[in-house]
C-alpha cells in the first residue's frame, strides 16, 4: 500500500508526518516476508513513536490491515487489547522486575489476535540489567510475539537490545502537518493550531496542549520572557527559582487529583477507612509502597517539565541568531517577537552560542541527577545580558 501525504486512513490517522516509516511499516502488516519478532521506533520527543507503535499493533491485530473501526484496531489503539501489553513507567528507569514480567508474557500464545504484541514505551529507561533480563526473549523469540521498542535515539537503547530489533525512524513532522492534526482531530482553529504547532516546535502531544489551554500558553510565555530578566546574579537565581516553580505548578496541576484518587482507590480496595489516625501494618505498608511509586513519577513529570521549559529557552535564543544573522528562517516565537528582538540587540551571535551552549549543558546536568536547582542556576548566570 503506497502512502500519500496529508491524513493517512485507518489506524494511522494520527500518525503525521511519517511517509517513509509508514511504508515500511504497511509492508510487514501485509507481507510476511517484510516482518520481523522485534521492532524499535526511534525519532525526537513529539514525533510520536509511541502512536506509531499503537498504529502498528493495531493494524497487526486487524483482519483489515488496520481499518481503525473494528474492535481489534481500537483496543490495540487505546491498550486494552487482550494480546497487546504496554509497559510506559513513569519512573526514572525500568527495573528487572518489570523486565521478567514482560518476558513472561512474551512467552504467551495470542488469546484472541494474530499476535501477542509487547510494547516498551521508554526501552531508553532500560538499565543494563533490566536490558539483559530482555535479551534472551529477544534472541529467542516466541512464534507470533512481536516486541515494538520506542526511544528518542538508537544511541539511548542498549546496543545488546538495539542489534536484536529493526529499526524504524520517524523524524519530527512539518507544522503544517501538526496543524493539519490539530484541526482534523482537536476541532482547533486553523491560525490557532499552526501557531501552536510552531510554537511547540512540531512537538504533537506539547502542540495539542498550547492549543487548547490558556495557562500552558501562560505558562510558556513566562518561561520564555526570562530571557530579558536576567540581568545579574541575584536575577539568575529568581530566574532558576522561577523555571523550577513553573514546573512545580504544572506537576501538581496534573498530578495532585491523580494521587488523591489513587490513595482512595486503594485504601478502598483494602476496606480501610480514609483519614484514619492509624492504619493496620498491612495498609501502611501498602500506602508506603503507593506513595514511593507516586514521589518517583512526580520527580520524573517536574524533570521532563523542565526540560520542556529549557527547550523553550533555546527556541529563544535560536531565533535570535536567526535575527542576528539575517537568515531567511521562520522564527519558532514570532508571536513573542518582541522577546526575541530583545535578546538579539542585547547579545552577540558568539553570546548567543554560548547560551545554547550553556542551556545544553543543563540539561545534560538534570538527566545525570544533578539537583535541578543547582544546574539552572549555573545555567541561568551564563544566560546573563550586559
Amino acid at each position: 500500500m503506497s502512502v500519500t501525504t496529508g491524513a493517512a486512513p485507518g489506524v494511522w490517522r494520527d500518525v503525521v508526518g511519517q511517509e517513509p516509516a509508514l511504508e515500511v511499516l504497511h509492508r510487514a502488516v501485509s507481507d510476511d516476508a517484510a516482518m520481523t519478532h522485534a521492532w524499535l521506533f526511534t525519532g525526537p520527543p513529539g514525533s510520536g513513536r509511541s502512536v506509531a507503535a499503537r498504529a502498528f499493533a493495531g493494524a497487526l491485530m486487524c483482519a483489515a490491515d488496520g481499518c481503525g473501526e473494528c474492535r481489534e484496531c481500537r483496543t490495540a489503539l487505546d491498550g486494552t487489547h487482550a494480546d497487546v501489553d504496554v509497559l510506559a513507567t513513569e519512573a526514572l528507569s525500568i527495573g528487572v522486575a518489570q523486565a521478567r514480567e514482560l518476558v513472561q508474557l512474551a512467552g504467551r500464545s495470542p488469546s484472541v489476535g494474530r499476535w501477542r504484541v509487547i510494547l516498551v514505551e521508554d526501552a531508553d529507561r532500560l538499565t543494563e540489567q533490566s536490558g539483559n533480563a530482555l535479551l534472551k526473549a529477544l534472541e529467542e523469540p516466541t512464534p507470533r510475539t512481536v516486541w515494538l521498542l520506542c526511544a528518542p535515539a538508537t544511541d539511548d537503547v542498549l546496543v545488546t537490545v538495539r542489534s536484536r530489533a529493526r529499526h524504524v525512524r520517524l523524524r519530527t513532522p512539518s507544522v503544517e502537518d501538526v496543524a493539519d492534526l490539530l484541526v482534523r482531530r482537536d476541532g482547533v482553529e486553523r491560525q490557532a493550531a499552526v501557531h501552536a504547532a510552531r510554537a511547540a516546535q512540531s512537538h504533537i502531544g506539547m502542540a495539542r496542549r498550547l492549543a487548547t489551554d490558556e495557562g500552558t500558553r501562560t505558562r510558556r510565555y513566562d518561561t520564555i520572557s526570562l530571557t530579558t530578566r536576567i540581568r545579574g546574579v541575584a536575577d539568575a537565581v529568581s530566574a532558576a527559582a522561577d523555571l523550577v516553580r513553573i514546573a512545580e505548578e504544572e506537576r501538581d496541576k496534573v498530578l495532585v487529583d491523580r494521587h488523591a484518587e489513587e490513595k482512595a482507590k486503594l485504601l478502598a480496595t483494602l476496606g480501610a477507612e480514609a483519614g484514619a489516625r492509624t492504619q493496620p501494618p498491612h495498609v501502611r505498608s501498602q500506602i508506603s509502597g503507593l506513595e514511593k511509586s507516586q514521589k518517583t513519577r512526580a520527580t520524573r513529570f517536574t524533570r521532563d517539565m523542565i526540560d520542556r521549559s529549557l527547550t523553550d529557552l533555546l527556541s529563544v535564543y535560536r531565533d535570535a541568531l536567526v535575527l542576528r544573522t539575517g537568515e531567511a528562517v521562520a522564527l519558532v516565537n514570532e508571536d513573542s517577537r518582541e522577546v526575541v528582538e530583545d535578546v538579539a540587540r542585547a547579545l552577540s551571535a558568539e553570546r548567543l552560542l554560548l547560551a545554547m551552549d550553556a542551556i545544553g549543558v543543563a540539561r545534560r546536568r538534570i538527566e545525570a541527577n544533578v539537583a535541578p536547582l543547582l544546574a539552572l542556576e549555573a545555567m541561568a548566570i551564563d544566560l546573563t545580558l550586559p
